[in-house]
């Protein structure tokens, strides 16, 4: 079930990864109501572009847990994820994932893509999309915004 201080987190991830000239995305993993992961995107920091908060979380969540196979956690995160993460949910059987902004150019949950529609793999995911959006949102654009008038000057 959702919890809004999950998103908060995840919110407060992307903030900190945005102050090393990251895109502001954040995730936090949640096993029985106990956050057990939580990271940003380190794409630049770490010159790997799978390198996406979502992979990040389910990463550590699977080493603090012991187990790869999350189908009890929940992963909440600020932008609605890409195939890549999409598939790597599937893959580690998480219960449920919740996110903030919708992302039309590569977003796999419902915006250009619905990798996690139900049935249509092994296993189905919940999926609540919208959480908080215009916050969310809000830390993208204003990333971008900023971006593009340091390219100015």
């Amino acid at each position: 079930m959702y919890d809004d201080k999950f998103m908060s987190m995840a919110i407060e991830q992307a903030k900190q990864c945005a102050t090393y000239d990251e895109v502001p995305v954040g995730a936090v993993l949640v096993k029985g109501g106990k956050p057990v992961a939580a990271a940003g995107n380190r794409k630049e920091r770490d010159n790997d572009a799978t390198r996406h908060a979502e992979i990040i979380a389910l990463e550590e969540g699977a080493k603090a847990l012991g187990n790869w196979w999350l189908e009890d956690c929940e992963l909440y995160v600020t932008l609605e994820p890409c195939p890549m993460c999409a598939g790597a949910m599937i893959n580690s059987r998480i219960r449920a994932l919740y996110f903030g902004a919708y992302d039309p150019k590569s977003g796999a949950c419902g915006s250009k893509v619905s990798l996690l529609e139900n049935g249509l793999f092994n296993h189905d995911i919940e999926v609540s999309g919208g959480r908080r959006q215009e916050e969310c949102a809000a830390l993208l654009s204003d990333f971008f915004k900023r971006k593009r008038e340091s390219k100015r000057q």
